[in-house]
Parts: C-alpha cells; sequence; structure tokens
C-alpha cells in the first residue's frame, strides 16, 4: 500500500489529486504512522499550492510532533508567496517546541526577509545562525551574502564574502550580481577575473551588469568570450544579449540569437519572444518584430505593451492602437506602462482625439491615476500638432509639478512653431530645472539663431561658456556585417578616418548637385562660414553613413544609433544620400525611428 501510493505521488501534478491521495492516507492510517510519507506529501503539497497556503498547513497542524523537515519545508514554502514572513512565524514555533534549526532552515527565512524585503528581521535571523552556529556553513553564509546584497547592503555582504572560510562558485556569483546590479561593473570584473570557476550564472550576471549600465559593447564582446569558452548560455543570458543588440542596434547579432533559440527549442520562452520583439522593433524591424509576436503561443502583458511601443516608435500609431484594442479584447487588463506606450502611438502619428480619449480612459475604464510620464505624452503629442496654448494649459494644471522631460516636449514643439516668445518662457524652466544640461542652452541658442536673433544665440552660448557647460558629445553606432563600429563628433581616431574624410567629399559634391546648401543655423560657434560647413561634416551620423557607404553592399539597409537628436541638417543630408545612393537609412535617435528612403523620412520633418 505504501510503495503504491509513493507511486501515486510521484504522479500527481495538482491539488485536486492532492486531496484524493489525503483522503487515502487519512483513511488507511498512514497520515499518522509514515513519517517518510507524511515528508513527501507536504513537500508536494506545499510545492502544489500556488495560494496562500491554507490547505499545506492545515495539513501541518494535523502532525503530532513534526521534526525540523516539516517545519523547515513550510518555511521553504511561505517564502515563495506573496507574504513570505509568515515563515518567521513558523520559525517561532520551532523556538517554542524546542527544536535545533538546521542548516536549511535559516536560508529559506533569510529569502523570506529578502523578499519582504524585512532587513530588521534578516538582521534578527542571522543573530540566530551564530546563535546557534550555523552562520559557518556556506550553504547558510551564501544566504547571509544574498540577503545583505538584496537589500543594499552590500559593504555587510563583502565583509561576509571576505571573511568566508569556504566560498564557492554560488558565493562568486553572489557577490558579482549584487556589484552589477547595483551599477559597479568595475568591481564585478575584477571578482569575475579572480574566480577560480566560472559557471553560466557567473558570465550571465556580468553580462546582465554590462547591459545595465549601458556598455552594450562590452556585453557582446563577452557574450563572445563565453561562447569561446563553450559555456553554455541561459535564458537571463540570452536576455541580456537581445537587449545589447536592441541598445546598439545590432540587428544581425539579434538574428543570430534568434536563431540559436530556434535551433535550441527555446523560441516557446515568453521572456525570449518579448526580449526578440524589443530587439527586432528597436533595431527597425518592426515587422519581424510583429512577425514573432503573432508566432508566439503565450502573450503577456508585457509582450503585449513592447509590441505596442515597438509599433509607436515607427510611428505606426494606427497599428499600435489597433493592436491594444485586439489586447482589450482578449482580456488583457492595460496597466500604467502600456498607456505610455498606447499615448507614445497617438504622439508620433499626430492622432490628437484618440490621445485625448485614450488619456481620460486611463482613469475612467481602469482607475489608473495618470503618472507624469503620462501628461508628458500628452504635453509631447499636443505641441507636435501646434496646439501649443492647449499643451501650456495642461502643464500648468498638472496635479504634480512638471520635470525637464515635460518642459523639453514643449520645447520641442516652440522650436518647430517657431514661437520664440513661449520658448524664452520654457527654456527658463529647463535652466532651472537642469542648469548642467548643454543640451537645453543649445536647443534655446538654435531657436534663436533660426529666427534670426544670432546675438541672442550669442549670449545663450557665452552662458555656457562661463558656467562651464559642456554639450553631450554626439555618438553614433553602425553595424557593418555584423560588427558594431562607434563614431563620436569630429571623429579622428578611426583607422579609415581618411577614407571616411575622402568618402565624405565624394558625398558632397553628389549634394550640391542636388541643391543642398548646409544649414548653419544651428552652428552658432564665433567660427567662420567654412569652419561651420567642416563641423556639420563631422557629426557622428554623417560618418557613421560614409563609413558604411565605403562598404557599399548594394540594397542592404545603413541602420544607425544615435545618443541624441538628429540635428536638422543631418536629417536633410540623410534624406538625400538615401535618393542619391539608392539606399534605405535606419536611424534611431534620441526620440523615434527614422526611415530614410527615395528622399524622404517617415517621421514627416518633425521629431
Amino acid at each position: 500500500m505504501t510503495s503504491s501510493l509513493h507511486h501515486l505521488l510521484k504522479k500527481c501534478t495538482n491539488m485536486i489529486q492532492i486531496k484524493q491521495i489525503h483522503a487515502q492516507l487519512t483513511t488507511t492510517g498512514l497520515m499518522l504512522s509514515d513519517v517518510h510519507l507524511q515528508g513527501r506529501f507536504l513537500s508536494l503539497a506545499a510545492s502544489l499550492d500556488s495560494g496562500d497556503l491554507h490547505y499545506p498547513a492545515l495539513i501541518f497542524s494535523q502532525l503530532h510532533h513534526p521534526n525540523i523537515f516539516f517545519y523547515n519545508t513550510m518555511i521553504r514554502a511561505y517564502s515563495m508567496t506573496v507574504t513570505p514572513l509568515n515563515s518567521i512565524s513558523v520559525y517561532t514555533q520551532i523556538l517554542q517546541a524546542n527544536l535545533l534549526p538546521d542548516i536549511y532552515t535559516f536560508p529559506f527565512l533569510l529569502k523570506a526577509c529578502s523578499q519582504g524585503p524585512a532587513f530588521v528581521q534578516g538582521q534578527s535571523v542571522h543573530g540566530q545562525a551564530v546563535k546557534f552556529g550555523l552562520d559557518s556553513y556556506i550553504y547558510v553564509n551564501n544566504a547571509l551574502i544574498h540577503f545583505y546584497s538584496i537589500t543594499g547592503h552590500i559593504e555587510d555582504a563583502r565583509q561576509l564574502f571576505d571573511g568566508a572560510e569556504e566560498l564557492d562558485v554560488v558565493s562568486w556569483n553572489s557577490m558579482i550580481s549584487s556589484y552589477a546590479r547595483i551599477g559597479h561593473i568595475r568591481t564585478a570584473k575584477s571578482l569575475f577575473d579572480q574566480m577560480p570557476d566560472r559557471n553560466t550564472i557567473s558570465w550571465s550576471a556580468l553580462i546582465a551588469g554590462y547591459v545595465q549600465c549601458g556598455l552594450s559593447r562590452e556585453a557582446l564582446s563577452h557574450f563572445s568570450r563565453m561562447q569561446a569558452e563553450l559555456i553554455k548560455p541561459n535564458e537571463v543570458t540570452l536576455v541580456s544579449v537581445l537587449s545589447a543588440c536592441a541598445q546598439l542596434g545590432a540587428l544581425e547579432q539579434g538574428k543570430w540569437v534568434h536563431g540559436y533559440l530556434k535551433s535550441n527549442n527555446m523560441e516557446g520562452s515568453v521572456f525570449l519572444g518579448t526580449s526578440l520583439i524589443d530587439m527586432y522593433a528597436k533595431c527597425g524591424e518592426v515587422e519581424l518584430a510583429k512577425e514573432v509576436f503573432n508566432g508566439m503561443k503565450a502573450k503577456n502583458l508585457l509582450a503585449w505593451t513592447t509590441m505596442i511601443k515597438g509599433l509607436a516608435m515607427h510611428g505606426r500609431g494606427q497599428v499600435a492602437l489597433a493592436l491594444y484594442s485586439d489586447m482589450e479584447m482578449a482580456g488583457i487588463v492595460p496597466d500604467d506602462v502600456t498607456f505610455i506606450g498606447v499615448l507614445c502611438a497617438c504622439t508620433h502619428s499626430g492622432l490628437v482625439d484618440q490621445g485625448r480619449q485614450i488619456f481620460e480612459s486611463m482613469s475612467r475604464n481602469y482607475g489608473i491615476l495618470p503618472k507624469i510620464e503620462h501628461y508628458g505624452c500628452m504635453v509631447d503629442l499636443l505641441a507636435r500638432c501646434g496646439l501649443l496654448d492647449e499643451a501650456k494649459h495642461m502643464v500648468d494644471n498638472m496635479p504634480m509639478e512638471p520635470d525637464a522631460l515635460i518642459w523639453g516636449a514643449l520645447m520641442a514643439g516652440c522650436r518647430y512653431y517657431r514661437n520664440v516668445e513661449l520658448a524664452e518662457y520654457v527654456g527658463k524652466q529647463l535652466i532651472q530645472l537642469e542648469p548642467d544640461n548643454g543640451g537645453v542652452y543649445v536647443l534655446l541658442a538654435n531657436i534663436y539663431a533660426a529666427s534670426g536673433r544670432l546675438q541672442d544665440a550669442r549670449k545663450v552660448r557665452e552662458m555656457m561658456e562661463t558656467k562651464g557647460i559642456v554639450k553631450v558629445a554626439g555618438c553614433s553606432v553602425v553595424e557593418i556585417r555584423g560588427t558594431v563600429y562607434q563614431f563620436i563628433v569630429g571623429d579622428t581616431t578611426h583607422p579609415q578616418i581618411r577614407e571616411i574624410l575622402m568618402k565624405w567629399e565624394e558625398i558632397e559634391k553628389k549634394l550640391e548637385l542636388e541643391g543642398y546648401c548646409p544649414n548653419k543655423t544651428e552652428i552658432f560657434l564665433d567660427i567662420d562660414e567654412e569652419d561651420k560647413e567642416e563641423a556639420l561634416a563631422r557629426h557622428s551620423e554623417k560618418l557613421a553613413i560614409a563609413f558604411a557607404l565605403i562598404d557599399n553592399v548594394n540594397g542592404v539597409p545603413i541602420r544607425i544609433v544615435k545618443n541624441l537628436r538628429v540635428c536638422s541638417d543631418c536629417h536633410t543630408v540623410t534624406k538625400l544620400i538615401s535618393k542619391i545612393y539608392n539606399r534605405e537609412i535606419v536611424v534611431r535617435d534620441r526620440t523615434r525611428f527614422h526611415l530614410f528612403k527615395d528622399g524622404s523620412c517617415t517621421c514627416k520633418d518633425y521629431w
């Protein structure tokens, strides 16, 4: 009878079956007499109960004199619920029963305190581990390192790490992950280099840290090293690698990862599927993103939201809104992040009426109060459509203080519609909020210059110099044959810089034949006209385009990612180059995607 019940437990997959077996155990009396069977049954019941553990707790309460294994089982189960600190109550029962905790008790208690988070309770658990002489065991020490790391006390974690009698790969991985998570990537890399043995988790933690710090090229470089050492990546690794590809616009490397997922039967993961959607959308291949989305068997809210945001950044507003309607029809409830994506779709497509309706529906239909990001989308939408007075009214009547993003959206509208008076007011607000942001001064100076107020533009420039403010340098990356190349504005260090500049001279001659005249209004330095033209020619995206055209593979789109907004001169030039060389050029700048083709851009000259 006992062996048959053990066999049934192995096949048990849900709570209905658990309750049926429970009935048999109770009827036969085995529930009270067979301790081994009791233990297996409680463990299984706790693992299958995804709710509040009411049923496993009932079983536990019926046991006579449960040993430490049973208590540990309940502590572990509670640590994985939405009420993890119930584990502490179970530990209190251990002490009341005069039982001794073991090395398996404290790791789950510490996990519960990490989930809370409950730092004070975790410190008490640490004290209990010391009291019972179990803190030096590697299993407990690793849990302590993780607890202090996850609760933001990295120095305490490092002290435990450095003072440990024994370390294993889990100890090292915990510290590397912790340093990477808080942005101390150099320290994480130093520990990584000191590790006696590295596994997939070690590599994944470091790669994720590089991505989190915006060092995507380093992330991909370490992924290549990981492959060279024949370490097999896991889902976490590949999500980070896809994120790095998305940041860089590295489409070919992203496609390679997609191929790897197919060949290793990993396409079913919702997280990887969502990462693929994000990668393809940010690399300019929104149709491939849609293919991945449509092919996903299971879609969660994040997958829907990512696809909506991908369509939005490509100016496919109507398609994004249709997808949002499909999501609602599927019974998926949007959250505040979803609404940011939907409102961005309205913004990039000029859908004012739809934007107003969706903004109002947030609180009316879903009880979601708009945050500052949602107001930012609405201000941007109204300003883009020339409704500057309405946009200003929204800013003045927001329930929170406007931030730099809000004022920046209004400023962009002032620039496009040449409303210098409002731009001056907005510029003052921005300078008060971000006095060291060079981009604000540059934008205001450009607005003055474009309206012919060169003296005011010079004053802004002098203000920058007096305050020692420097504009963030423009940086562009371009992927050629699977390799990512980076260019900085005015770059002279590239090994092929002479070829690049010669190519640009060729491009300039062809541009002149098309009637191109450099837009020097955004170059407000006190230099002569010829030097202004040279300064424009050294913009990072122009260097990247020239380099890409040297490697002239017919029909292959040029894909560029830039850290700043594309200036008006570069925008004009790129449109003409797409026509002259019959090449699609995809540029992702700080605000949106630009698809240049046959002399025009999908942004319709508003960005």
